[in-house]
């Protein structure tokens, strides 16, 4: 179970909006680069993001070229999922491979500042704010699994590379 504030964003959030081009120079250091996450398109985003909180979002999150960091920075800035109507499919790749959950569903009631209380595994949202339940499609169970070891790497290093499923 999550639980956290959103952060709402609009549609077409690019990887350049995400991880802005003129800090590549940081991609060896994640922590400062994730500092600067979302800074062209809400320049508050780092000041007002807490860990737990969701990114809320419209059509076409992550469009744009595949920057491996930008879940990444999002996680780390203390992101637990993200939320948008659509996602690019490399992007929503590249953030279940570092632990990011990225939940597609309908965001239109979703406001800025609401609380959310969200279940990977029921695929359920509550707004606890306005009372809204939404809901997601189910998230397939080794995506699960890679999500609740915290990305692919620790899946792997806990598992080797085969699939892990309740049928064994």
């Amino acid at each position: 179970m999550l639980r956290g504030y959103v952060l709402k964003l609009g549609d077409n959030i690019s990887t350049d909006h995400i991880q802005p081009g003129r800090y590549s120079y940081l991609r060896s250091n994640l922590p400062e680069l994730a500092k600067h996450v979302l800074e062209d398109v809400d320049p508050t985003f780092i000041s007002r993001v807490r860990k737990g909180d969701f990114v809320v979002a419209g059509r076409n999150f992550g469009l744009g070229s595949s920057r491996e960091h930008a879940p990444l920075i999002i996680k780390l800035a203390g992101v637990s999922a993200v939320l948008a109507k659509s996602a690019a499919r490399i992007f929503f790749r590249n953030a279940i491979n570092v632990g990011l959950p990225v939940l597609i569903c309908d965001t239109d009631r979703i406001s800025d500042g609401d609380e959310l209380e969200v279940d990977l595994a029921a695929g359920t949202i509550v707004d606890l704010t306005n009372g809204a339940h939404l809901t997601f499609g189910k998230i397939p169970e080794v995506m699960l699994n890679i999500l609740n070891e915290g990305g692919l790497v620790p899946y792997i290093k806990k598992y080797g590379d085969f699939i892990i499923t309740s049928s064994g």
